[in-house]
C-alpha cells in the first residue's frame, strides 16, 4: 500500500485536476471536428484514447518536472514532501517509471492516423523542456499553455487528417486560458519562488494580477466567439457561452485573492468546470 501511495503522489494521480486540464482541450478539438451525423462509436473510442493519453503523459510529465525541480521543491513549503524532493523515491526509479508511462502512451498514440502520430511526436520536446523554462524566463506558463493545449490540434487532425485555421484559432485562445489559470496557480508559491529565484508570470505581473488574467481570459473568450462564428453555430451556443464567461470573469477574477493560497487553488481548480462547460457548449453548437 505504501508503494501505491508513493506512486500516486509521484504521478499526481491523487490530483486529477492536472490530467483533466490536459484532457479538456483534446475533447474540445475532437468535438469540434467530429460529424455527429455518424455513429458515436469513433467519437467515444477516440475520446477514451485521448483521456488515457492525457493521464499517462501528465503523469510522466510530473515525474520529469519533479526530477528537474528536486532542489527547488525542497525549498518550497507546498512541494518539499514530494517523493523525489523528500528522497522517498530515487531519481533512477522515477526515471524508469516515466519511461514506462511514455511507452504505454505510445501504444495509445499508434491507434491514430499517421499525421496525428507525427504531430504528437514533434511535440515531445515541448512536453519535457517545460520544467526548465522557469529558470530562464518569466513566461513558463506560456510554454505550459503551448504544451497543454496541443491535444486540441491533435484531436482535430485525428478526425480530419488535415489542419485548418479553426483549430489554430481555438488552440491560440486555449493557450491564453492556461496562461491565465496557471498564473493564478503560481500565486500559491510566489513568496518561496521569489526567494529561490524561480521565475513566473505570477511574479512578473504581481502588481496587476487581475488585469493580466483578465486579458488572458478575454483572449480565450474571443477565440470561442470567433470559432462559433466560423463554424456557424446557432444562437444557443452563444447564449450558453455566457455561463463560461461569468465563471471566468466573476468567480475567478473578481473573487480572486492572490494573497490567499486557498483562494488561488480554488480558482485554479474551478477551471475543470470551465472545461466541462466549454465541452457542453461545443456539443450544443454541433448538435442542436
Amino acid at each position: 500500500m505504501q508503494n501505491i501511495k508513493l506512486f500516486t503522489e509521484l504521478t499526481r494521480l491523487n490530483k486529477p485536476i492536472g490530467f483533466m486540464l490536459l484532457f479538456w482541450p483534446c475533447i474540445w478539438g475532437l468535438t469540434l471536428a467530429y460529424d455527429f451525423n455518424l455513429s458515436p462509436e469513433i467519437f467515444i473510442f477516440y475520446g477514451a484514447l485521448f483521456f488515457s493519453g492525457s493521464v499517462l503523459m501528465r503523469s510522466a510529465g510530473c515525474i520529469v518536472n519533479d526530477i528537474s525541480d528536486k532542489n527547488f521543491d525542497k525549498l518550497v513549503e507546498r512541494t518539499k514532501s514530494r517523493p523525489i524532493a523528500s528522497e522517498k523515491i530515487s531519481i533512477r526509479l522515477a526515471a524508469i517509471c516515466a519511461t514506462i508511462l511514455c511507452a504505454i502512451a505510445f501504444l495509445v498514440l499508434i491507434n491514430f492516423n499517421k499525421f496525428t502520430i507525427l504531430m504528437a511526436l514533434i511535440s515531445m520536446p515541448l512536453a519535457f523542456t517545460y520544467p526548465l523554462m522557469k529558470r530562464f524566463t518569466y513566461w513558463p506558463q506560456l510554454f505550459l499553455g503551448i504544451t497543454f493545449n496541443y491535444g486540441l490540434v491533435l484531436a482535430w487532425i485525428s478526425i480530419k487528417n488535415d489542419i485548418s485555421i479553426i483549430p489554430i484559432i481555438f488552440y491560440f485562445g486555449a493557450i491564453f486560458w492556461t496562461l491565465g489559470y496557471d498564473t493564478i496557480y503560481g500565486y500559491q508559491d510566489i513568496k518561496d519562488d521569489e526567494i529561490i529565484g524561480v521565475k513566473s508570470t505570477s511574479i512578473k505581473f504581481k502588481n496587476n494580477p487581475k488585469r493580466f488574467v483578465l486579458i488572458c481570459y478575454l483572449t480565450f473568450i474571443a477565440s470561442l466567439i470567433l470559432i462559433g462564428l466560423l463554424m456557424k453555430f446557432n444562437l444557443f451556443y452563444f447564449l450558453f457561452l455566457i455561463i463560461s464567461v461569468f465563471q471566468l470573469i466573476f468567480f475567478q477574477i473578481y473573487k480572486l485573492n492572490v494573497n490567499n493560497p486557498m483562494s488561488c487553488l480554488a480558482k485554479f481548480k474551478s477551471n475543470n468546470f470551465v472545461g466541462l462547460l466549454i465541452f457542453i457548449n461545443l456539443l450544443i453548437g454541433k448538435i442542436i
